[in-house]
């Protein structure tokens, strides 16, 4: 299957985890990607075995000109951008209570703000393209209220989904798709020691894979989602039905 032959994708987070596995997966069906990161030496590492389709760039999606770099980057070594994967961020643990300001804003710019950021600096190579899509990572905490803690990363990731609602219903006569993913708990780094733990709370009685929400959001990018815009995907083995 060639879903992407002739597609660009930009991916952030992709020197590991989800951003690493949808960049292979884009890659696997004909397209070419460019992995964002700040993790210059993972990202470099894979790119390099991926072969000319493949481009790694630095991004601190949390600044507004990085940004502008990244996509004139993309545009300078493919000629294109089809599809924006904001998949970076990052959480906390301390509940209200104890999150301080600095933390709180943190966060907020790495998984809320470099969301907004991205999408509005791709915004005009999207719209270039005439067939783009735009897929934001939340994740399970921006639909319920987990376990009351992490209160800066449940409030980025809900924004994430009505953010994409609301761009997804501004961009849809531009033939622009935007969707939001929202994985539970998937086997990545950012899990460490609390795999087993996390593994016998859910529903499936394990975690997801990096592949798993791969499929889904390339699914989300490729042509067999052009009646979908606005939606959010939930890939959490059940996790959310308990």
């Amino acid at each position: 299957m060639d879903r992407f032959t002739h597609r660009v994708a930009l991916i952030t987070g992709g020197a590991s985890g989800i951003g690493a596995a949808t960049a292979q997966r884009i890659l696997g069906e004909g397209g070419s990607v460019v992995i964002a990161d700040v993790q210059d030496d993972a990202g470099r590492e894979r790119v390099a075995s991926w072969g000319d389709r493949a481009r790694y760039i630095h991004l601190d999606v949390t600044s507004e000109d990085e940004w502008a770099r990244a996509v004139t980057g993309t545009l300078a070594a493919f000629g294109r951008l089809d599809i924006l994967v904001n998949n970076a961020g990052g959480g906390h643990y301390e509940s209200i209570e104890e999150t301080s300001l600095e933390t709180w804003d943190q966060v907020i710019a790495l998984s809320q703000t470099s969301v907004f950021l991205g999408t509005k600096a791709a915004s005009a190579a999207l719209h270039a393209s005439g067939n783009g899509s735009v897929v934001n990572i939340s994740s399970v905490y921006g639909l319920v209220g987990g376990t009351g803690s992490s209160p800066a990363y449940h409030a980025a990731k809900g924004a994430i989904r009505l953010l994409s609602k609301n761009t997804a219903i501004a961009w849809w006569p531009a033939g622009v798709r935007v969707n939001s993913v929202h994985p539970g708990f998937i086997d990545t780094p950012l899990l460490k020691d609390h795999r087993d733990r996390i593994a016998a709370d859910t529903p499936s009685g394990r975690l997801g894979t990096a592949e798993e929400v791969a499929n889904v959001i390339a699914f989300l990018a490729s042509d067999e989602a052009s009646f979908v815009t606005g939606a959010e995907y939930v890939v959490d083995g059940g996790h959310t039905a308990s």
